[in-house]
């Protein structure tokens, strides 16, 4: 049974695409209908494949932004690359009702399950949002009780993915806060001036070490580094702090 599912994983799925928006200039969210989609964990990717009319191929991961499903939908959400021969693609051409193929979910330890009774704390930089909200959207799904606090650095409040339903969260999912860090350029009125993630802004906006979260880091893999370590130096355990990182900055 476990090499079959593992088999069902590996397995190449043409999904269509049903819907798609953008939740910045540069991201857009693609929602895609995959009948035969065996299921996911809160956290886990996708492999995506292009192939040209003359055969060549593209691949490339992306981190999952629903929550769990079975039959789909799945949604994805892409920010598009300078020169990124699959991100652009997906962002500026595919069009409704046209076909891609998916392969996964792929990965087991940077996800969460709801039988998890701890706390959690989120850190993101960027589009490292994305497996993190499939997360959040998992909890307000089953009406979990476990609290959820979310850092999330961005550049500007531009960059901000899922703004406007983070803030529905936050007013209709009891347990959930949100804190924003802006990097380059505040919002009007906003109460501190353009910075980077600190210990002074774990330790304010994430749980005591001795609450023993669960602890998800993703985004640069600058940031990622940073955070780790300040969760470290802050005294949380280095086995509850699960990372994913990837390149570029935040």
């Amino acid at each position: 049974m476990a090499r079959a599912a593992v088999s069902g994983r590996l397995t190449w799925r043409v999904a269509t695409l049903a819907e798609a928006r953008w939740e910045t200039a540069t991201a857009r969210t693609l929602v895609l209908d995959l009948p035969d989609w065996p299921g996911h964990l809160p956290g886990q990717h996708v492999d995506v494949r292009l192939t040209a009319p003359d055969g060549y191929r593209a691949q490339r991961s992306y981190s999952i932004a629903s929550a769990w499903s079975g039959g789909g939908p799945v949604e994805l959400t892409v920010q598009r690359l300078e020169d990124g021969e699959v991100s652009t693609y997906l962002t500026d051409v595919y069009a409704v009702g046209a076909p891609v193929e998916l392969r996964g979910p792929v990965g087991g330890w940077f996800v969460w399950r709801a039988a998890q009774p701890a706390p959690v704390l989120l850190v993101a930089g960027g589009s490292g949002i994305v497996p993190l909200m499939a997360m959040i959207r998992a909890r307000g799904a089953v009406r979990g009780r476990q609290p959820f606090r979310l850092v999330y650095s961005v550049r500007t409040p531009d960059d901000a993915y899922y703004a406007g339903e983070l803030a529905r969260r936050v007013r209709d999912d009891p347990g959930l806060d949100v804190h924003y860090i802006y990097t380059r350029r505040t919002p009007e009125d906003w109460p501190e001036p353009p910075k980077r993630i600190s210990v002074a802004t774990v330790n304010t906006h994430g749980w005591p070490p001795d609450f023993g979260p669960a602890c998800f880091v993703c985004g640069p893999t600058g940031f990622v580094e940073t955070t780790a370590d300040i969760l470290v130096a802050l005294g949380h355990d280095p086995r509850r702090i699960r990372t994913e990182r990837f390149g570029g900055t935040s």
